[in-house]
C-alpha cells in the first residue's frame, strides 16, 4: 500500500494532480462496484446537490449524478475496507507531509449516460475544512469514446483523465477548477475529501 501512497503523493508534488493506477485492488474494486450497483437498483442513491448543507441546491444544469454516502455504520465490509485504506493513507500523508488531516467524507457517485458536472472547486466559500479531493474510479473496460473524463484546469494547461477502473486522483480542494465531461455510458466512482 505504501508504494501507491508514495506514488500518489509524488505525482501530486510534481504536477498538482496526484494519480496512481492501482490504489484500489481489483478484488475490492469489483466488490465496491457490485455494492454501488445494488444500492442503485434499490433506488437508494439520491440526486447530488451543490453547496454545503446550509446552502444545498439541486440544479441539473450544473450536475446530474446521484450519490450515496459511505459510513462505517452501514456495516458494509467492502466500504469499511476502502475507508481503512483511506485512514492509512491519511496517516502516511500526515507523517510524510505534515498535512494535518483530521477527518474525511466519501460518497459513491453514479453518472448515467448524458450526465456531467460543470466546472467547480471542491472547497466551499464559507468553509475551508476540505483540504484535498480524492477520487477512485470503478469503471471496467472504459474507452476514450465513452467520454466522462475528469477535466482539470491549471492556468494554460487542460488535463483530461479517463475514469478507468482502479485509478485514483488526488489534488488540493481549493486550487484546481475541474469538471466531469458528459459521459456516454454509466460512470462509477467514489469521491471524497480529506479534511481538517
Amino acid at each position: 500500500m505504501e508504494d501507491s501512497f508514495e506514488a500518489l503523493i509524488a505525482s501530486y508534488i510534481a504536477t498538482k494532480v496526484g494519480m496512481v493506477e492501482n490504489f484500489i485492488g481489483t478484488s475490492l474494486s469489483k466488490h465496491l462496484t457490485d455494492t454501488i450497483l445494488a444500492l442503485h437498483q434499490k433506488e437508494l442513491l439520491i440526486p447530488a446537490g451543490v453547496g454545503n448543507i446550509q446552502k444545498l441546491q439541486h440544479n441539473q444544469l450544473i450536475r446530474k449524478d446521484v450519490i450515496y454516502w459511505l459510513d462505517r455504520k452501514n456495516n458494509n465490509i467492502y466500504e469499511n475496507e476502502f475507508l481503512t485504506q483511506i485512514e492509512a493513507f491519511i496517516c502516511y500523508l500526515n507523517e510524510s507531509c505534515f498535512a494535518g488531516i483530521t477527518s474525511y467524507e466519501f460518497h459513491y457517485s453514479l453518472y448515467e449516460k448524458g450526465a456531467f458536472y460543470r466546472k467547480h472547486l471542491d472547497q466551499f466559500q464559507d468553509n475551508s475544512s476540505r483540504q484535498f479531493s480524492l477520487i477512485s474510479y470503478l469503471n471496467l473496460d472504459w474507452k476514450i469514446e465513452d467520454g466522462g473524463e475528469l477535466c482539470i484546469y491549471q492556468e494554460e494547461n487542460i488535463q483530461k483523465i479517463s475514469p478507468t477502473n482502479g485509478k485514483t486522483i488526488f489534488f488540493k480542494s481549493n486550487e484546481l477548477l475541474h469538471e466531469v465531461l458528459v459521459t456516454q455510458k454509466q460512470r462509477l466512482s467514489i469521491t471524497g475529501w480529506l479534511k481538517r
